[in-house]
């Protein structure tokens, strides 16, 4: 197996599905103009399609486990491609928020197969820096993806980036049919369902990690799916005219992805992780609640989702060490709980906008980071990895 295609094949599978995730944030104004609903209307179709890949993600990872990577590779993706190409050509809000659901089932089968793949041909010393580095590449979706999608919508309507990225995930289907690693000897693998999850929800570290990684992504996805709508509404800017601020904040994830591979060998790392998450919650509610120049605002938004990325690929290398031959389903079930989280961001920062304005967002997301770092410190160990 050629590692190196293997892996850059991986990444930009993972790219495209983070894009498919965040790509609802720059659209949510022209929605909401296009089928006659408010912002927070608008926002459910995020909400919706959380939901749906918590499902997907939670169920696949058994499957993935008992049979083989590939081939869940590459229905995940064929599927994905279908609904995001079909979801251009939606012509009610009640189509797109079907289509989206589908995205949401086709698009949750593809993060925890692609991590347990790179488990299985990275060895355990260098695993860490490798799902760090390739969550880093993911997260230029929203250095990359996300302004490509403000600037294609405001260049040709919300339709077009549905086609762009429908059309790329299609291509990367068919690679993933040729190039991907195929499962040596997928019959001696045991189709085991409830026991893989009843191993996992047995173990309290991982425990304490699904709880906290899911109250941080609500804080991520409560920042970053309405800071584009809080620019274009508080500080009038246009659409095509959020791209830059979205790209300058998603480097906050790239930057925070890439210090989680060194965040994860610390003997104290949940309460390195715990604070983290406390600062980019108190700069999620700084940012909402002062009214801050337009890019001051940006450079707050920036320095929150820093924070508060540096937790989920922490947590994920965490899975993949006490997982034993349950990575995926391990993977799977931290991300369910990632895209919990995004439904919680979402849906609560939907209704706390509603309720109370873009200030009841930031103290939504300040919230559930505190309550997060109190489950890091009391709920996870201070050993090192490799005493755990």
């Amino acid at each position: 197996m050629n590692q190196t295609r293997f892996l850059s094949l991986t990444a930009a599978a993972m790219f495209l599905v983070q894009s498919v995730t965040l790509m609802l944030s720059p659209l949510l104004v022209d929605l909401s103009a296009e089928f006659d609903i408010s912002v927070a209307a608008a926002g459910q179709l995020a909400a919706v399609t959380f939901g749906a890949w918590a499902v997907s993600v939670i169920s696949v990872g058994p499957i993935s486990d008992s049979f083989g990577r590939q081939p869940v590779a590459v229905a995940g993706l064929t599927l994905l491609s279908v609904s995001v190409l079909a979801s251009a050509f939606a012509p009610s809000f009640g189509v797109l928020l079907a289509l989206r659901v589908v995205t949401g089932l086709s698009g949750g089968m593809i993060p925890p197969n692609s991590m347990a793949a790179v488990a299985d041909v990275i060895a355990p010393a260098k695993r860490a820096r490798a799902f760090g580095l390739l969550m880093a590449f993911a997260s230029l979706s929203g250095v990359i993806g996300v302004p490509s999608v403000a600037v294609l919508s405001s260049v040709g309507g919300w339709r077009v980036p549905f086609l762009v990225i429908g059309s790329l995930l299609l291509v990367c289907a068919v690679l993933h049919w040729f190039w991907y690693p195929k499962s040596k000897k997928p019959e001696a693998r045991n189709f085991s369902f409830i026991s893989r999850y009843k191993q996992m929800a047995s173990i309290s570290l991982f425990q304490s990690a699904l709880a906290a990684n899911f109250l941080q992504r609500i804080a991520f996805y409560g920042t970053f799916s309405y800071l584009a709508a809080y620019l274009i509404s508080d500080h009038g800017f246009s659409v095509g005219e959020t791209a830059v601020p979205l790209a300058i904040v998603g480097v906050g994830v790239v930057i925070g992805s890439f210090a989680a591979g060194s965040v994860v060998v610390l003997k104290r790392r949940a309460q390195v992780v715990a604070g983290c998450a406390l600062a980019g919650g108190v700069a999620s509610l700084l940012l909402f609640i002062f009214d801050l120049s337009a890019w001051g605002t940006v450079g707050v938004a920036l320095v929150s989702i820093t924070f508060i990325s540096v937790g989920w690929p922490t947590f994920l290398a965490i899975s993949t060490e006490i997982s034993g031959d349950s990575q995926a389903t391990a993977v799977g079930m931290l991300g369910a709980s990632n895209q919990m989280g995004g439904v919680g961001g979402a849906a609560l920062g939907g209704a706390v906008l509603a309720l109370g304005g873009f200030s009841a967002v930031g103290f939504l997301c300040l919230g559930v980071a505190l309550v997060s770092a109190i489950v890091l410190q009391f709920g996870m160990s201070a050993r090192k990895p490799s005493d755990q």
